[in-house]
């Protein structure tokens, strides 16, 4: 089987080929710039390629429903060049392969569940932390969707009794995403993220709002793991700062193994598993869907 993956993030599209079981034959990464520029770039990495299906995992928000008229669109995205544009329609229309869709974080744990972090789970989540902050869930097996598809990002925070940052969500302010994705950090400190590595304070207040946050994930949607990825938590002081901050929320009332000590939660809220490969995978597994099929763990 030879399947053909999209990766396609704010930043850069990553194109690649691969299988079945995970194995990646032929790669490339494209900055993404304008539709009219990029998406002919994509096309003709998987044009004559004898590709079966693409999978897509996508930047957002999207249109997942399949009975709207906008399906396979991105729809009110920040990029303003994409904003309802027809990325499904353009490829399908390209390359006459069938093609999986879904959010990039989507797209992560299907990687994480089939060939890492989430192998053997049905009930998982995978946030990630970066420039943006997304939250993918799948619940008994299968990806959640609804009216749209979850945008955990934005759930809206209690700020710390001493923070006096107000969020630079231009939505919502003080989300998760305002108060704790990258640009956040940023403004609040006048740095990046990386140059604040040996600031405590920084990573202890980070972790306040991240610990928050899904301590609100555990109770409405039961994960069995909660995966943690992007460029935010690349910091090596934060996720056992998290464990702590989850922890001190529960104050013993859900009364399950995970929750019981920093030794039980440091299995049960982890890292990515894929060496950043997460998002690649997950567009196999999309692609291998809209055949109909299944990818092999």
């Amino acid at each position: 089987m030879k399947i053909g993956s999209l990766e396609a993030g704010g930043t850069k599209m990553v194109c690649a080929i691969g299988n079945e079981r995970g194995e990646i034959y032929e790669e490339i990464s494209l900055p993404t710039e304008s539709p009219d520029v990029t998406m002919p770039k994509i096309i003709d990495f998987f044009r004559n390629k004898d590709i079966e299906a693409l999978g897509v995992a996508c930047f957002g928000p999207i249109d997942v429903n399949k009975a709207s008229a906008t399906y396979g669109y991105i729809t009110s995205t920040p990029k303003i060049a994409w904003r309802q544009f027809d990325i499904v329609g353009t490829l399908s229309g390209a390359l006459g392969v069938p093609v999986g869709f879904d959010t990039d974080v989507h797209g992560s744990l299907l990687g994480e569940a089939t060939w890492g972090a989430a192998k053997g789970k049905e009930n998982a989540i995978y946030i990630t932390i970066g420039t943006g902050v997304g939250l993918g869930v799948m619940a008994n097996g299968r990806l959640l969707h609804g009216i749209l598809h979850p945008e955990g990002g934005h759930i809206l925070l209690r700020a710390r009794g001493d923070d006096g940052f107000k969020g630079n969500c231009p939505f919502h302010g003080n989300c998760f995403e305002g108060m704790a994705a990258g640009p956040a950090i940023e403004a609040r400190w006048g740095q990046k993220g990386v140059q604040l590595t040996d600031r405590r304070e920084v990573w202890e207040l980070e972790a306040y709002y991240i610990g928050q946050a899904l301590y609100n994930y555990i109770l409405v949607l039961s994960p069995q793991c909660i995966i943690l990825g992007g460029g935010v938590m690349k910091q090596p002081a934060l996720l056992p700062l998290i464990h702590k901050e989850v922890l001190k929320l529960n104050a013993g009332y859900l009364d399950v193994p995970p929750l019981r000590d920093e030794e039980a939660i440091s299995s049960y809220i982890v890292p990515a598993a894929l060496n950043d490969r997460q998002g690649i995978l997950g567009g196999l597994c999309l692609g291998i869907e809209a055949l109909g099929g299944a990818a092999k763990q």
